[in-house]
């Protein structure tokens, strides 16, 4: 079958392809897993933290992709839950050990031997892919492959991010970046609380417009003061800066949920200028979102088909996947990226 492979670790502004097209075997599912023939798979923000060594694989080569939309096309012997020809969703839960203090109360995206999707084992980014029967979700019909894509990562961890916020209705939400996750989570705070004011910063004015365009009650640029300060604020940004101004934009007692905790390098050093304590006096507190549980996909996949959720995509053709994350690390946005196999 055709692949895209990573080879090793690189710096995506040096290297613009750091994918490789290859021939590989098909895999060959276990007795509890499924085959699956991959229609399209979604491009994340990840991947460019895989390639760049920020959260690298632990053996090369690996096929990337963790937000998988395909078709069941074996099965193995130990499958009960799905047959040949459902069409199915891959997230970045791969697999846990189920037996930690952790999968046992609910927190298996804590576990010390959780597999992701793409990163621990091969991913998405391939014409076929296997995976645990338990880690595979059914796609509501509401949604086309490509719309499916994103809902399973960006989505599903915008989900997490919401919980994690403790919001009540009526208090404001700051969102912090506005890319694939971000502009799912407006979409969802929206219907979830209603009464709330919702509020975008963003460094690009094209991604400013599209939240206006969605509801957002103010835009602005990280270094714009909101009309009010806010009780939460969601960063799904992929750099540090965001992080200082976030902190001092924060009600007293108010939550700064990090989405996107594998931060670049380049204005790390802005860091060091700030005076943390005073950033968090007042009872400010961070929150950091650590993966994914398979209920929050299930739950949030739910939750999109009854809202519902359409994510904005732009569709690459599969051999275009350098170019996608390309586009992905420029900065190029709209909405969320998908990687269609045919």
């Amino acid at each position: 079958m055709k692949a895209m492979v990573l080879q090793g670790v690189c710096d995506l502004m040096d290297r613009k392809e750091p994918l490789n097209l290859c021939d590989i075997p098909v895999p060959k599912p276990e007795p509890d897993q499924i085959l699956i023939q991959v229609s399209c798979c979604g491009v994340c923000h990840t991947e460019l933290d895989e390639i760049e060594g920020r959260t690298p694989p632990p053996a090369y080569p690996v096929v990337p992709g963790h937000q998988v939309v395909g078709y069941v096309h074996q099965v193995g012997e130990k499958v009960t839950r799905w047959k040949k020809g459902d069409r199915v969703g891959v997230a970045w839960l791969f697999s846990t050990c189920g037996k930690c203090e952790f999968c046992k109360s609910g927190r298996e995206n804590l576990c010390p031997h959780f597999k992701a999707t793409g990163r621990d084992t091969n991913g998405g980014y391939a014409e076929y892919m296997v995976v645990g029967q338990d880690a595979a979700y059914a796609i509501p019909a509401i949604f086309s492959d490509e719309q499916a894509a994103p809902l399973l990562c960006a989505g599903a961890i915008g989900y997490r991010s919401l919980l994690l916020a403790g919001l009540t209705n009526g208090q404001t939400l700051g969102l912090s970046g506005f890319g694939a996750s971000a502009h799912l989570v407006l979409k969802m705070a929206r219907f979830l609380y209603p009464y709330s004011d919702l509020y975008v910063f963003a460094r690009s004015e094209q991604e400013r417009l599209f939240a206006l365009s969605l509801g957002a009650s103010w835009v602005g640029d990280f270094t714009d003061i909101p009309p009010t300060f806010c009780h939460v604020i969601i960063d799904t940004t992929p750099v540090w800066k965001p992080i200082l101004s976030s902190l001092y934009y924060l009600l007293p007692g108010g939550r700064l949920v990090i989405n996107a905790i594998r931060k670049e390098s380049i204005d790390k050093v802005s860091m060091a200028t700030i005076d943390f304590a005073a950033q968090l006096w007042m009872e400010k507190e961070i929150k950091s979102v650590a993966n994914i549980t398979r209920h929050n996909v299930e739950e949030f996949l739910k939750l999109a088909a009854r809202i519902p959720i359409i994510p904005q995509v732009e569709s690459y053709p599969f051999l275009q996947a350098n170019e996608a994350l390309s586009d992905l690390k420029e900065k190029r946005l709209k909405g969320a990226k998908v990687l269609m196999m045919h």
